[in-house]
């Protein structure tokens, strides 16, 4: 299940980059940071960090450096 999450945020990173089109406020992206918690923490913990840090992308939000921890 994880692999096929990664997959799905794969093809949305090249489609979106692909576009020219980049709203992340955050270094690394969201996308990144998610497919990098879903392959440190496995499915539930690495969803969590990545819809956490998702819902933290956002007009009201300074951004920056973030790094998964």
């Amino acid at each position: 299940m994880t692999k096929i999450l990664i997959k799905i945020i794969r093809i949305y990173q090249k489609l979106s980059f692909s576009t020219g089109i980049r709203h992340c406020r955050f270094y690394p992206t969201c996308s990144q940071y998610f497919v990098e918690a879903l392959q440190k923490y496995g499915i539930i913990k690495g969803s969590y960090l990545g819809i956490k840090r998702i819902l933290r992308c956002n007009p009201y939000c300074e951004g920056g450096y973030d790094p998964l921890k």
